[in-house]
């Protein structure tokens, strides 16, 4: 009389297991592509000041998004010259690049 064990070999498990791995780690890379930068509104408003600043020749104070619920005070932004570089409190003093705050 022949008996059967029930249960998987081997060769099904490691499959399963690969097959899964895949499906996670796809879906783990498209759920890190839908997080938004913490501070995107905030560099996003210094870059349109900075573009603004070099196409008008005159000088232009980032406008702070009131949105992310960040506490930027207007003193806090730089001052973009036309020539690109920043001045001012939200400013770098040696290289003139706005720092994020």
């Amino acid at each position: 009389m022949k008996r059967r064990f029930g249960g998987f070999t081997l060769l099904e498990v490691i499959v399963v297991v690969a097959i899964m791995g895949l499906v996670f780690g796809v879906s783990g890379l498209a759920f890190a592509s839908l997080r938004v930068p913490r501070q995107s509104a905030w560099l996003g408003a210094l870059e349109r000041a900075r573009a603004q600043a070099i196409e008008t020749g005159r000088p232009v104070r980032a406008a702070v998004p009131t949105d992310t619920g960040a506490s930027h005070s207007p003193l806090a932004t730089p001052l973009f010259l036309p020539d690109g570089r920043a001045i001012g409190a939200g400013a770098d003093p040696l290289t003139g690049a706005p720092s994020a705050q």
